[in-house]
């Protein structure tokens, strides 16, 4: 039987559609990337913000037609949309057979038998569960570089996210079970690791009684095949010493970390729950820079707030211009119902929201601009992404860019490359984000 599977939303929830596409190939289910073929059919969903709801619903919805014209056998919803509005979805799109919650995405076999056997119902497990199925995950992301999930859930509780309330508390997976995932994509031809959690800074803390992220990294870095590792979502105020040692001393390491931090006004930080001042952000970014004067750093900011005036808009906008990020990302504010944010007074215009989005990417454009620009003439270690189609040119990215957010590098060469080769590289030009180079 041929499944398709549609996987939305994150990094994380990626990993737990390639380990559910783990246990169906066990069972001797075929893949298949078109839904005309497909005879089960599974949406791995997301809702975080409203506009990643929407687009969840609207693939229930398209996939939702299949099943009336009876072409697929079973429609199966998984993750966040799925644990948040289980009993919605089985009632308002009867063409849905079986829901996933969170922590049950390890029954997926279970739910597709009883879809088969014309059942609807909710799966679920404890919101705090573990899922650690032993079959091996199918890696999606091409076999040169995959994510290692180190954690699950969050204790933060900003109050724009619900995330705890669909994902649990803070639990990580133990180091042993880690290590030898991390063997056992590496044995795959893995040679990137890409570090995700909620929060990856607060690793081992639930297990070891202490931040073990540096403890981790340490291992993770003996695993011969393993080239590169990259540490995604790492809370500000949770970043210790023995994690900037680590960076700095492990090759394998890059030096890149990426820190969501969300804004820099005092009133607003505090407003959103988060556990940081501006002046305690400037400290940190210092500080890496310091420590790791080559660092690349990544950032994630919010706008249009509730409450959130012009004034505390333009300290943004100061911040972002002082700090001068090689990476930026901003989001405008999105009410999540459930939220303590959300009834909070003040809410502010959708256009308002995306006019100072448009700003600070504005601001942030000509500091990426000027960063690539300034990267012309140096070496770089690139890992090798794919070819140019129809010319004699490859796609690259160097420590610098983590896949699917960051910048790449086009590299002019008649030599033969493969993804996952990795090639010293002569920068020679920038285009906006992206930058040219020649092979060495």
């Amino acid at each position: 039987m041929n499944i398709l599977f549609i996987s939305l939303g994150c990094d994380k929830n990626l990993v737990d559609t390639e380990v559910m596409l783990g246990l169906l190939a066990s069972r001797g289910y075929e893949m298949t990337d078109d839904e005309t073929q497909a005879d089960i059919i599974v949406i791995n969903t997301c809702c975080f913000i409203h506009d990643a709801k929407e687009e969840s619903i609207q693939n229930i919805l398209e996939m939702a037609e299949y099943k009336k014209e009876g072409k697929v056998k079973a429609l199966i919803v998984t993750g966040c949309l799925a644990e948040r509005y289980r009993q919605d979805i089985l009632d308002e799109i009867p063409e849905v057979d079986e829901v996933l919650g969170t922590t049950a995405y390890d029954k997926i076999l279970d739910a597709v038998d009883r879809a088969l056997e014309g059942k609807h119902s909710v799966i679920l497990s404890e919101l705090d569960a573990l899922p650690l199925p032993e079959t091996k995950r199918l890696v999606t992301t091409g076999g040169h570089f995959a994510y290692l999930k180190i954690a699950e859930g969050c204790d933060k509780h900003c109050t724009y996210c619900i995330i705890p309330k669909i994902r649990g508390n803070f639990r990580s997976v133990p180091m042993e079970r880690l290590i030898r995932e991390a063997q056992e994509l590496a044995d795959q031809g893995v040679k990137e690791l890409i570090l995700v959690a909620q929060e990856t800074t607060l690793y081992g803390k639930d297990l070891y009684g202490e931040k073990s992220l540096h403890r981790l990294l340490r291992e993770l870095c003996r695993i011969s095949g393993i080239r590169w590792i990259r540490i995604l979502y790492c809370y500000p105020e949770e970043i210790t010493d023995e994690l900037i040692q680590v960076v700095k001393e492990e090759e394998k390491v890059c030096n890149y970390l990426d820190l969501p931090i969300q804004h820099a006004s005092d009133e607003i930080l505090k407003r959103m729950g988060r556990r940081t001042t501006k002046q305690e952000l400037k400290d940190i970014i210092g500080k890496l820079r310091r420590e790791i004067p080559d660092i690349c750093l990544r950032t994630t900011l919010i706008t249009g707030f509730p409450g959130e005036t012009e004034e505390q808009h333009e300290e943004l906008a100061e911040f972002v211009d002082e700090m001068e990020f090689d990476r930026l990302g901003v989001f405008t504010y999105s009410p999540e119902e459930g939220t303590p944010a959300a009834s909070m007074p003040d809410q502010i215009d959708e256009e308002i929201k995306e006019e100072r989005q448009a700003e600070l990417m504005e601001l942030q454009q000509e500091i990426a601009f000027d960063n690539a620009e300034s990267m012309i003439g140096k070496e770089v270690l690139v890992m090798i992404e794919g070819k140019v189609a129809d010319e004699n040119a490859y796609v690259g990215r160097t420590y610098r860019d983590a896949p699917n957010v960051d910048g790449l590098i086009f590299i002019n060469t008649d030599e033969e490359l493969l993804s996952g080769d990795f090639a010293r590289v002569k920068v020679t030009g920038a285009l906006e984000y992206d930058l040219i180079g020649e092979l060495l």
